[in-house]
Formats: C-alpha cells, structure tokens, sequence
C-alpha cells in the first residue's frame, strides 16, 4: 500500500473554518464561539475518511519572531488582529489533534510553511506521497512529483489537488522554481511582501518568460523599456529582500520520524471529553457512535399550569433563573430536537371563560413572550390570525382571532387592559411587526419592550437573527416549518386563516415558547458583553418609534423622483462614456 503523508497547515485551515461560519457563528450554551474548532474538525475527519492517509501531523506557527522578521521589519506587520474567539480557540484544537493521536509540531523561529517544507520533501525522498493540506498559494514552490497541495474543499466547492503541471498553469510559468521569483516581483499582500510596486501577476509572468529568473529580470534592467523598466530599476532591493521573505525553507531542525506521524487509533476518553464541552452531537457521533454520551439534566417536579395539566418545572434544586443569570441547558442532549422529542403543554385558548382566566393570568406577570399569526408577511396590510403568550418554558397559549371583522375587534378589546399595562415588560422576536399589526387594530404595546432579534444582533452583530438558525444554535431545537402549514413561498403557498387550528396552535405557541427561552439564554450574554445600555437604552426603545414611522408612512415627490431619476441616468451613461474613452476600450463596466 503507497505510504501517504498529509501535513496540515494549522492556522491557514483554522482562520479559513473561522471566517467561512462568521454570519452563522456557533455558540454553546454557555457563550462559546466554536466557529473554528469545528470546522477545522470536521476538515480533519472529512479528510481522514475520505482520503485514508496512512501518516499524518498539523503544523503550527508559534508565538514569537521568525528569521523574516529580522529580515524585515514589516514583514506580516499589515495583518488585522486575530479575533479573541479565534485565538481561545486555539487550545481546544490543539486538544483534538491530540485526541486523534495525531502529532501537533511546532518549531521556534520558524513558521508552519517552513516546517512543513522541510518534512514534505523528507518524507518524499523517503518514498512517501505528500499533501500538504493549505490554501496557501505559497505552497506552490515545493511541489514535485509526489507532492501535491491539497485545497480542502470550502462553502460547497470541490477539493483542489496541484502538482506542478496546475501550480505552472495558475501562475503561466514555465518551472516551479519560478514561484518565488514571481512572489519577488509582484510581492504578497497577505503577507506585506512588498515585491516591485506597480508590477503586478501579469507583467510578473511575462517578464519571467523572457528572462527565466528573477535576477536575469534585475540584470537585464536597464534594456528594460518604458514604465515598467523604471518600476524593476527603481525596486531592485525591494525584489531581492521579497524573494527572500517568500521562500520556503526546507532545512528546519526537524526530522520525519516514520512511526510519530502513523495514524492510530483515537482516544475515545479525551474526545468525548472535548466534544462534550464543545456541544459537538453531531460531529462526535460520526466518530463515536453511540459511545459520545448525551448531555443530563437535573429531575423535574411536577407543576400544572392555568387549566390544571401537568407543565415542565424548573430545576428541583434551584429556583426559578432570572433573566440575568446564566440558565441551565434546556435541552437534554446535544441532538436537534424538535417538538416531538420534549415535552411541551400548549393550549388553546377560545372559549369566553378560558380567554378571561388567561388574561386574568397574564394580567399577573412581569413578563411575556408575544407573537402574533396574520394573513400576511406585511404588517400594513396583514390581518390577525391569532395571539400567543408564554410567560414560562415549554408552555405557551393560543387564542385565535375570528375572521369577522366585528368579533376580531371585540376578542381584541378584551385584552386592551393588558395591553396597556406600562410596566409589563413585553418579549417577542421582532416585535416591530407584531406592534404594528396591532397598532392597524387600533391598539398599542405600552409596556417596555424587548426584541429578541435586537439582543441577539448586540452580541453577534456579523450572524443571522432569525428565530430558526437561534434556536437552533441556543436551544438545540428545530421549530416548526411554516412550510409545513401553508406550503413553500411562491404563487401557491397557503393562507394561515386556512390551517387547521390544532396545527396553528402548536406552531403560533412555539414561536412564543421560543421567543421566551431565547430571551433566558441571551440575556446572559447581553450582560457579559457589557451591552445592556446599548440594547436597553437605545435598541429597544427605538422599536416603537421606527414602527410608528412605519405606521404614518413618509410622503414622496412621486413626480420630483420621476423626474430626477431621468437625470440620473444621463448623468450615469455620462460617466460611463467617459471611463470607456480613458480605458481605451469598452468593457463591462458592471462586472464585479
């Protein structure tokens, strides 16, 4: 069996898993930014059983200044600050290597690259097939035959393998050796590699086919004509330094030792451990089975709710959290789940003594999870369909709203008192919508308000906000599809006055339900990242205002903007005219 070799660029894959989840980042229940602990693992194993290498290792950079630095000063010096999420996770990485019993190598005064330079072309002339596993384009100066740069696949695409036939191709060069003297002429922006400035990939190549190397470039400057003559005579010491810095050493003080760098088998304890506090189901069941264990929760007492059935409680040895401080996990295990899997009491709520006993109920709380169902996703044009309320987890209440327009606005006007109540603090997940679609009834939250899309966006301003992708991610729970109501989205999708009403009621409490988990789970977060003034004193009391802005509209000079936009576009084929008459050529000035 052919010996294979895979050798990981560690920080080139970390940064790359970190950055490729940045607007769906992944957090633990207990605030945990794993973005890049797994995707780097799930690279790992991707790679392990797709690939079958018989040897493997990840190679990291250290802390601390290489030869290149001495060099030049600069070198690296334009690169932004790692994010802190990105640097805590390091050491859980280095942890998974281990547990895989996979070597972690790093060499003092040296960078990944150089070590694993050196090892590729050890393990090579010691008759082994070498990936090295980076996208790095750097990488392509040490190919050969028999070693190869391995691009792992990224966002859907495919995995990329380059020897030297792709390596000369992307580069339109003629000799891999050629690599750095293009990195010398055009420089490497990652890396602040000056290069020659002004000379750029294209004139790069050409000048590397006609004189061969980047000190025949350098000799032959003088007979070098027009601009470009004077960039390379101008840039001589800036190309010789760049070279320099962009050549990979393969002489590191480090040694391939065939029987450190076998795979063997994983250490199950250590794995388990590390996908246990990394909340990683999923992923560790596809390497453990069944043996990763699910998470526990403590028992649970019996408690019935408003109409006398028996509700989830709270934990037995603690009393109920507040919305500051840190909850327990409300979920059991690490696994999506969904309704069907945890016990929840909704109920429907439509019959004149069962309305009043709620908002009798309800009338009683200081806070409350609201979300409304209407006929529309346009809260100016949408008619109420019903109301959820949820005041505690896993149990939630739905009252319907009739069609007629009479009898909707009387259900309505039985809940004003409650409505009105100013010092009730009102929960929902964009809660803008709902605030106008009861404003077009003519009634208004005048409780304080709080948006659970609005205290997610404080915490992770770059990642999405929908009720769905959080649950998902806080909860471990997969709502209820509306898709599964009313079909998908186009000329065919449904009407939810038309659903049958056990069905509403089990999607409309949920939303609630969620909505008041979410808030339970995020406030803790809002308060460790010390921006509770910015969402309690400037997000959340602007909902009403913008939703009041909403409401009244904003006039327009339909006749003025008519008018204007004509003049725009002269304007506009104005200045294209003008960029295709100073190009020399026209071309697609739209194009990205």
């Amino acid at each position: 069996m052919q010996k294979k070799l895979f050798l990981l660029d560690a920080f080139a894959l970390i940064f790359r898993a970190y950055y490729a989840l940045i607007r769906s980042p992944r957090i633990t229940s207990k605030g945990k930014n794993t973005n890049a602990q797994f995707g780097f693992t799930n690279t790992l194993i991707e790679l392990m059983n797709k690939e079958k290498p018989t040897h493997l290792a990840v190679c990291f950079d250290l802390e601390g200044p290489t030869g290149r630095h001495t060099d030049f000063a600069d070198y690296k010096a334009n690169r932004q600050e790692t994010p802190e999420d990105l640097l805590a996770a390091i050491p859980d990485i280095k942890k998974i290597i281990e547990a895989f019993n996979i070597p972690v190598i790093g060499i003092p005064g040296y960078e990944a690259d150089d070590v694993i330079g050196t090892l590729a072309w050890e393990a090579h002339d010691a008759g082994y097939e070498v990936f090295m596993v980076t996208p790095d384009k750097d990488y392509g100066q040490l190919v050969r035959g028999g070693i190869t740069i391995y691009k792992p696949a990224y966002q859907g695409g495919n995995i990329e393998l380059m020897g030297p036939k792709e390596v000369c191709e992307k580069w339109n060069i003629d000799s891999i050796s050629q690599v750095v003297d293009m990195l010398g002429l055009m420089g490497d922006a990652v890396d602040n590699i000056p290069g020659i400035p002004g000379i750029g990939e294209k004139t790069a190549a050409k000048l590397l086919k006609e004189y061969g190397t980047l000190e025949n470039v350098l000799a032959n400057a003088d007979q070098i004509k027009g601009a470009v003559g004077e960039k390379i005579r101008a840039g001589k010491d800036s190309a010789i330094i760049s070279k320099k810095l962009a050549t990979i050493i393969t002489n590191v003080p480090v040694s391939f030792h065939e029987e450190d760098f076998r795979l063997k088998s994983f250490n199950k304890e250590k794995l388990i451990e590390v996908f246990t506090e990394l909340e990683f189901k999923t992923l560790g069941k596809r390497v453990l089975g069944e043996d990763l264990p699910a998470f526990t929760t403590a028992p649970q007492a019996i408690q019935t709710d408003l109409f006398g059935a028996p509700v989830m409680a709270q934990n037995n040895n603690s009393s109920k959290p507040s919305a500051y401080s840190n909850p327990a996990p409300l979920v059991e295990d690490f696994g999506i789940k969904d309704s069907s899997a945890i016990e929840h009491h909704y109920h429907l709520v439509n019959t004149t003594a069962q309305i009043q006993q709620l908002i009798e109920t309800l009338l009683q709380q200081k806070e409350i999870a609201f979300d409304t169902e209407t006929t529309g996703i346009d809260a100016n044009q949408a008619k109420p369909v019903g109301m959820s309320f949820a005041f505690r987890p896993h149990e939630a209440y739905y009252v319907p709203v009739p069609k007629d327009k009479i009898a909707a606005k009387a259900l309505l006007q039985q809940f004003i008192p409650l409505f009105n109540r100013e010092e009730l603090l009102w929960i929902g997940q964009n809660i803008k919508y709902d605030w106008l679609v009861l404003k077009w009834q003519g009634i208004e939250l005048k409780g304080k308000i709080l948006d659970t899309m609005l205290a997610h966006y404080v915490i992770e301003p770059d990642g999405k906000h929908n009720m769905d992708g959080m649950s998902e991610q806080y909860l471990h729970y997969q709502p209820i599809s509306i898709e599964t109501l009313i079909g998908k989205k186009g000329k065919g999708q449904g009407n939810m006055q038309d659903v049958d009403l056990e069905k509403i009621k089990e999607y409309a409490a949920e939303d609630a339900d969620i909505t008041l988990q979410l808030k339970q789970v995020l406030m803790p977060f809002v308060r460790e990242k010390q921006v509770e003034q910015v969402l309690e004193q400037i997000e959340n009391p602007l909902v009403p205002v913008l939703a009041q802005m909403e409401y009244e509209g904003v006039a327009i000079d339909v006749e003025f903007l008519k008018a204007y936009s004509k003049t725009l576009a002269t304007e506009a084929k104005a200045a294209e005219e003008s960029v295709y008459q100073q190009a020399g050529v026209r071309f697609n000035l739209a194009s990205p």
